[in-house]
């Protein structure tokens, strides 16, 4: 097997520089301490020190003998579990030139994951116990152990070490001993069937059918159902069976406030085997609860998709992840999202014209700033959603209406006072700050620094080339993850400010402001009443068109009290401030006091479209049908862009409208956990999101964020298996 010649060249290379010294000498004995009736001497070498305990001081006359095989490691060595995985061997006890002794019965508690360059393993660091139960011959004699012991510690490089352990263990009274507490502490590490820490594995089947042979091989996942009666925290799980199936690193998908989860775990099966009826065992670990479970593989539906993630993370690493996320937030820039901000930055640099590099580099650091912290607040709170049990992704806060009202609000301001309808100072000095980059160095300082904040919120409904691996690894992933990909991709998108700060003659060397800026800033402010009126459109489907109108009237209503305040009377006037607060409450409570309609339609939907109905997609291939899945929103610009420039021309359309594919749509503008644990189910938690099904791809192709009609009919005619070939 490929998998075994690999595991078998790992070992070897690493041991190899140490084999001649570990085999040709012994390991050291001693370390001061001396054998008792509670335990033997500790063999020691330069990583490891391993002994033989006892729970009691003798035997007392009873036929078994509570024991322990102690290791201790130092620094960042470690020990495998009795399945090592992708590599290593677990510690091997022969116990044949012992005395009085009959059966025993080896115990492992349960381990931990090592992720190393795409290679799993499973084992232990620092300290561990393996209880032993040992059966002895003849109460009225002493029991003679002497075992020989292998096993394999690696850090950088892996040394097998080959020693003699002996310890004898006296009739004695059976009184406990000091190392009675130890054992029980790792004895109840053994995983358990889950009754008494509250896990249970309820289930395991094949989502859907191996792929095509690669190698000899053939991969497919495997999908486990397990149950919590208190939230998962720090969930994994490690599968073990013939060596004809070899396992890849498992993700997970929480439900039901992380009291149920699905462990969905890639496999690969050799060539003439087969994975349904096999019988597998899954030891299930949470923190320092533990279950085990042996469960023979059933057959499931062929829903799920191929690309497969493992315990939050991707197969690649932090790094590569990193630098994707790079990528896509500079990509964010030139997203149709960004645009309607384009006003903002653009007067941020012509501001800047004839001015001093010092106040230029200043400024721009600014809206970096702004736009790092951003995506950080961004990950905070996707991490507390996560942490709660709720769905998390790109973009969702567009799916509540009080967010589309908040943000609709802020738009309409900075328009108005592009415009000239204000210069006043508000409470917070929010929006004159932002849009007047020439107040001062500093409120320009400020107003940088929230011009970047602001690109952020308005980038968020957006999906850029790269965004999607990058948020998809975060979101599944820990929250160090979370926060360190938002960071590198407040970092990509902050990336052109950056660069004018470090050479401000980018913007200096622009004639400096003067009458000509006025007329800009009134473009730039029709720029930003066209976002208002698009979040007033999302809106419109989300609650109602009559709730869009009445928010419109007030952000207009707001206008004329800005307009006419500096023309009335200063007896008048002062009230002028408390009707606009008046008037922005008025449009967070309108939503809430109107029903929202009972279903999103659109014009697609009534004609070529069909809803999206996930568990009806694995009958349509297996009826031989082609399905195309798209998910969508209002509030996705992206969504859009692909509709006009894609999926509604040229030969793409005529395949969707035709009788050969059948076309799913999905619409998230609202809330909808079907269409999140489905995103998730690909790792994906955003939109937009395209997938082709078909008999040459019962589990799905995802297609890129941004569509192209090639990509579109290259997967249509893959997961057709080629069928629709002759007809592009």
């Amino acid at each position: 097997m490929t998998s075994s010649l690999l595991r078998t060249a790992l070992i070897f290379f690493g041991i190899l520089p140490f084999f001649a010294m570990t085999t040709i000498s012994p390991a050291k004995a001693g370390d001061g301490v001396t054998a008792t009736h509670a335990a033997s001497d500790w063999v020691v070498n330069d990583q490891t020190k391993v002994r033989l305990i006892s729970a009691t001081d003798g035997h007392g006359g009873r036929d078994t003998v509570r024991l322990g095989l102690q290791f201790k490691l130092d620094n960042n060595w470690k020990i495998y579990w009795r399945n090592p995985g992708d590599a290593g061997y677990p510690p091997r006890v022969d116990w044949a030139k012992s005395e009085n002794l009959g059966e025993t019965t080896f115990a492992w508690p349960a381990p931990i994951r090592f992720s190393i360059l795409g290679f799993e393993t499973m084992g232990y660091k620092h300290e561990v116990v393996f209880p032993i139960t040992a059966k002895v011959t003849d109460p009225d004699k002493p029991l003679r152990l002497k075992a020989k012991l292998d096993y394999l510690t690696c850090d950088d490089v892996c040394i097998p070490y080959t020693t003699n352990v002996s310890f004898e263990v006296p009739r004695g009274t059976g009184a406990a001993t000091d190392n009675a507490h130890l054992i029980s502490q790792y004895d109840a590490k053994v995983p358990g069937d889950g009754s008494n820490v509250g896990i249970t594995i309820d289930s395991v089947d094949t989502a859907g059918a191996l792929g095509p042979e690669k190698d000899a091989y053939r991969d497919g996942t495997l999908r486990v159902h397990l149950a919590s009666a208190v939230p998962f925290e720090d969930l994994d799980i490690f599968p073990e069976g013939p060596d004809t199936i070899l396992f890849g690193k498992p993700s997970f998908a929480l439900s039901d406030g992380n009291t149920k989860a699905i462990a969905r775990i890639p496999v690969s099966v050799e060539k003439g085997h087969e994975i349904e009826q096999a019988n597998l065992t899954f030891t299930v670990t949470d923190g320092p609860r533990a279950a085990e479970r042996a469960l023979t593989v059933g057959a499931g539906p062929a829903d799920a998709p191929s690309t497969i993630v493992g315990n939050g993370q991707l197969p690649v690493s932090l790094f590569v992840v990193l630098g994707l996320a790079l990528i896509g937030g500079l990509i964010l820039n030139l997203m149709p999202c960004v645009l309607p901000v384009i006003s903002l930055k653009v007067l941020g640099v012509v501001g800047h014209g004839g001015g001093e590099n010092r106040i230029v580099r200043r400024s721009f650091v600014a809206t970096s700033a702004g736009i790092v912290f951003s995506f950080l607040v961004l990950a905070g709170a996707l991490t507390i959603l996560k942490l709660a049990g709720m769905a998390v992704g790109w973009g969702i806060q567009f799916q509540h209406p009080w967010f589309l009202v908040g943000l609709a609000l802020i738009v309409t301001l900075f328009a108005y006072n592009l415009w000239g309808l204000f210069e006043i100072q508000l409470p917070t000095r929010l929006a004159t700050v932002i849009a007047s980059p020439d107040h001062g160095a500093e409120q320009g300082v400020a107003g940088n620094f929230l011009t970047g904040a602001f690109a952020t919120l308005l980038a968020t409904p957006c999906s850029a080339p790269f965004l999607g691996t990058a948020v998809g690894f975060a979101l599944a992933g820990s929250t160090a993850d979370i926060f360190a990909v938002f960071a590198a991709l407040g970092i990509g998108m902050a990336s052109p400010f950056l660069a004018i700060a470090a050479f401000p003659s980018l913007a200096t060397k622009l004639p400096r402001p003067g009458p000509w800026m006025v007329r800009l800033k009134q473009i730039m402010g029709f720029a930003l009443a066209v976002t208002t009126l698009w979040l007033l459109s999302v809106l419109a489907v989300q609650v109602s068109v009559t709730a869009a109108i009445i928010v419109g009237v007030l952000m207009a209503a707001i206008g004329v009290i800005l307009y006419a305040r500096t023309r009335l009377p200063d007896s008048i006037r002062r009230y002028a401030m408390g009707a606009l607060a008046v008037l922005a409450i008025v449009a967070f409570i309108v939503p809430h006091q109107i029903t929202p309609r009972a279903t999103l339609e659109s014009p697609e939907q009534s004609a070529h479209w069909v809803p999206f109905e996930p568990e009806r997609i694995p009958e349509l291939v297996a009826a031989g049908k082609t399905v195309f899945v798209d998910i969508t929103a209002e509030w996705c610009i992206t969504c859009q862009v692909n509709k006009a420039a894609v999926l509604n021309r040229g030969q793409v359309s005529a395949f969707l409208q035709g009788d050969d594919v059948i076309a799913m749509k999905g619409d998230w503008t609202r809330p909808d956990p079907v269409i999140a644990d489905y995103l998730m189910s690909f790792n994906r938690f955003g939109i937009p999101f395209n997938a082709v099904y078909g008999p040459g791809a019962a589990q799905g192709i995802a297609l890129p964020e941004l569509l192209t009609s090639d990509l579109v009919l290259d997967g249509i005619e893959k997961a057709s298996a080629g069928a629709l070939a002759a007809k592009r």
